[in-house]
């Protein structure tokens, strides 16, 4: 749905005007709702993804690592980009099948180790993200003190990060609230009614609540298999996940992350939220 632009936060305060935070729904709408937990049979963190999480960056294992180099961008084909899918994933993001066509899935996985290394995003792997693959950085860690298992929305880089068992199990681009003060108006509960918001995703301490499965409808939109954490705001799916914070406060994420995440993400998990995005 398209953003209408107000002149500041005074103008959200029109006559009827109901001020909500967030994209989504205050309350589950159907009891049907699941809460997947991590099962006992979830597949192990990978031995690359425990060592640069814990900080180690050198030895055997990233002594043997080689790039092929070969400069690619969106709508590359072959071994090259197999290997970057493969090595992608080994680091804990999500790049889609390894089937060597660098598409949607596999850009949005770019872009996220980009941003954890420090190369400005970019749809284009060369040198400086080769060099990366072959020597990663782990993300920079939010709260040192947080449970071990837990999700952390990195504001500032749009990016979250998911660790389980105090190693890092998932890392994926995002796009937060845009900030930009909005008034829409839908048809919700059977009535037109007119919606207000700050477009902001608050920093702070959360848990995950309720979710939903597949497309839930909410006042602001649609929302792909979305999980709740701080009142109406959601990690879901997006069809459109751009550089910039552009949602109505929710974690906007690529689909194929959004279709793995419930069943990596369990209810009551803590979700810190810190930063704050600078546009260039």
């Amino acid at each position: 749905m398209g953003v209408r632009r107000l002149p500041g936060v005074a103008a959200l305060l029109t006559a009827g005007a109901i001020a909500l935070p967030g994209c989504g729904t205050q309350a589950p709408q159907r009891s049907t709702a699941s809460s997947p937990v991590i099962s006992p049979g979830a597949t192990a963190v990978s031995p690359v993804v425990a060592r640069i999480a814990s900080g180690a960056q050198s030895g055997p294992a990233a002594a043997t690592v080689t790039a092929p180099r070969k400069t690619l961008k969106l709508g590359s084909k072959g071994e090259a980009v197999r290997w970057l899918q493969t090595r992608l994933a080994q680091l804990g993001y999500r790049p889609g099948k390894a089937d060597g066509r660098y598409g949607g899935s596999t850009l949005t996985a770019v872009w996220a180790f980009q941003k954890v290394n420090g190369i400005k995003p970019s749809s284009t792997v060369a040198k400086r993200t080769w060099d990366a693959l072959e020597t990663p950085k782990a993300p920079k860690i939010l709260v040192r003190n947080g449970k071990p298992t837990r999700a952390e929305v990195n504001l500032t880089k749009q990016i979250m990060v998911l660790y389980v068992g105090g190693q890092v199990k998932l890392i994926t681009h995002i796009s937060s609230g845009s900030g930009v003060p909005y008034c829409e108006i839908a048809t919700w509960q059977g009535k037109r009614q007119r919606f207000c918001g700050s477009a902001g995703t608050p920093t702070g301490d959360y848990k995950t609540t309720w979710r939903a499965r597949g497309w839930h409808r909410s006042y602001l939109g649609q929302l792909y298999n979305p999980i709740f954490f701080n009142g109406g705001i959601a990690f879901h799916g997006a069809l459109s996940v751009p550089l910039y914070p552009a949602s109505h406060g929710c974690v906007r994420m690529p689909m194929n992350v959004a279709e793995v995440l419930p069943g990596m993400l369990g209810k009551g998990v803590p979700v810190h939220v810190r930063g704050k995005f600078r546009r260039a």
